[in-house]
């Protein structure tokens, strides 16, 4: 059964699936902007696109505050810090697993010679 940590990770990783949620957190890493704003670069209908928004509001990736008719997001970068943290481990787990085959492969080709 997976953590609570995993199941978020997850969730991060299927938010950062998609390339219109990738550009919202991309615009919202300049500051704070409202659903009008965010959706104005993309050929959809808001509904779908507040979808898109919910995706990342569900994972913490981005945060909401609604003030009167106007609900504005802002980015939340703490998931992001434990994804990169998941990416780092793997890449040194990958970097030690591809050295130890790199030296297996040259006592290989020594014993050849």
């Amino acid at each position: 059964m997976p953590n609570q940590q995993q199941v978020q990770l997850d969730r991060v990783f299927h938010a950062l699936g998609d390339p219109t949620r990738r550009a919202v957190l991309r615009r919202l890493s300049s500051g704070p902007a409202g659903v009008s704003e965010l959706a104005r670069p993309f050929r959809m209908a808001l509904p779908s696109f507040t979808q898109h928004l919910g995706v990342l509001e569900e994972c913490g990736l981005v945060r909401s505050r609604k003030t009167g008719r106007v609900r504005t997001y802002h980015l939340v970068p703490k998931p992001l810090k434990a994804a990169e943290k998941w990416m780092t481990e793997q890449l040194a787990l990958w970097e030690t697993r591809l050295d130890q085959l790199d030296g297996y492969l040259m006592q290989m080709k020594e014993k050849e010679e």
